[in-house]
């Protein structure tokens, strides 16, 4: 394992030797049969050479970011970028890599890693941000990962793509999202009813996505014996089109509604990267009027790329003071990516709950406007245990009106919520 600190560039020596890590446990870095390449992008000739040196198998240099981009036009590309692409110049440049170059990620390494760098780094689609000193395993590991994230090719349904096989006309169906800060909250029951009402009102496919991957109920809340899930979708992107992904599909019967549960087991959550998702909620948005997504109480690549890829973004939350503060930092954070406030709405449950916290003052500290106030109800808990949403199993009951109310509210205001193709996928970093 080589290290190096990068606050030491003056002193750097350029015939330096990098120790190699033994043979047994180097990771490949590179994959020779898929074609992807290592680029080291640096105005530094000594910082290229260090970086390149990290590459057991060796890597492309180039000076400039404008060199670069002659070398994505025409392969699938790792970029290591070195210290001097961290200005705003050069990170707003990269912002269009995303689009203009899908094959290809992006590494940042820097001497000194900064919130205000994080931040902007997150913003511009940058994959992963490396600070010294280097962990050279580490950033082979992290190479390895981003390559297998890389699609072999633009799926027929991503935007820009040719049209779906069966040359049915994209619908470009309102994407919802359903958000909590803290597990518990009810935001699988929020999901479930409210995508099964819409599925109840709608003459064109509902889609339900179980967007917590390790473990997530919505199969269970419906009483769903599924074969597909997400995981299957995932692996299929390059050649998933409108008919294989309807098949993929389990439907109930009840309703109506189309649902694609999470994996059976926890570990194929590892599977699915975050961009992977968002080029499944767009070919999904594609055949259906509704896609409504369960997410899990976390921050990860997933549901950053999830959310953003969202027109609307319910966040549930309870009327207790660890929910109202868990909210509160949840909306700091999405804040920090720029998700517009008029695509957050707010869902308060047990909302009459004798808890003594007033509900327009908790309106008023949050900042964001209420969509449903969601009351107790001994039907919640009923329902569930016999996999049948509210909506169905208690339709005439306070809470399942509610839900109902709530459905009809995205009805009434059929317009996506200005979700757009983002410029930029985002991630956080441990």
């Amino acid at each position: 394992m080589s290290e190096y600190d990068f606050n030491n560039f003056d002193d750097f020596d350029s015939g330096l030797a990098v120790a190699e890590p033994e043979e047994a446990e180097t990771p490949t870095a590179v994959d020779e049969d898929d074609g992807t390449q290592v680029l080291v992008v640096d105005t530094d000739s000594a910082v290229r050479d260090y970086l390149t040196g990290l590459i057991p198998q060796g890597a492309e240099t180039v000076e400039y970011l404008t060199d670069a981009e002659v070398r994505l036009a025409a392969g699938s590309y790792v970029v290591l970028l070195g210290p001097s692409c961290s200005n705003p110049e050069s990170l707003d440049r990269i912002e269009s890599w995303t689009q203009a170059y899908p094959r290809s990620q992006s590494i940042l390494v820097t001497p000194e890693l900064t919130t205000q760098l994080l931040h902007k780094a997150l913003r511009v689609g940058v994959k992963d941000v490396v600070s010294a000193p280097i962990d050279q395993d580490q950033l082979l590991e992290t190479i390895d990962r981003i390559i297998e994230s890389i699609p072999p090719e633009v799926p027929s349904f991503a935007p820009g793509g040719a049209a779906p096989v069966d040359g049915e006309p994209d619908m470009m169906g309102r994407v919802i999202s359903v958000f909590s800060t803290k597990g518990g909250s009810g935001k699988s029951v929020t999901a479930t009813n409210l995508a099964v009402a819409l599925a109840n009102r709608s003459d064109q496919p509902v889609v339900l996505v179980d967007g917590h991957l390790q473990f997530g109920d919505v199969a269970v809340m419906l009483k769903l014996f599924a074969d597909s899930s997400v995981a299957d979708a995932i692996s299929q992107l390059d050649v998933l089109d409108r008919v294989m992904l309807r098949d993929l599909m389990t439907e109930h019967a009840e309703s109506g509604l189309l649902v694609l549960p999470a994996p059976t087991e926890p570990t194929f959550a590892d599977q699915v990267s975050g961009e992977q998702m968002a080029q499944l909620i767009d070919a999904l948005r594609r055949m259906s009027a509704y896609v409504i997504i369960d997410l899990p109480a976390i921050f990860n690549d997933v549901v950053l790329n999830t959310i953003e890829a969202s027109d609307d973004i319910i966040l549930v939350a309870g009327l207790d003071i660890p929910n109202i503060k868990n909210v509160k930092i949840g909306l700091s954070t999405l804040s920090l990516l720029d998700i517009p406030k008029e695509r957050l709405h707010l869902l308060l449950n047990r909302a009459d709950s004798k808890v003594k916290l007033d509900v327009s003052e908790v309106e008023r500290s949050l900042g964001v406007d209420t969509i449903a106030h969601v009351p107790s109800d001994v039907v919640v808990p009923i329902s569930v245990n016999r996999g049948s949403p509210v909506v169905l199993s208690a339709p005439r009951s306070s809470v399942a009106r509610a839900f109902e109310q709530l459905a009809e509210r995205f009805i009434d205001n059929k317009a996506p919520g200005a979700a757009t193709q983002s410029q930029g996928r985002r991630k956080f970093f441990g």
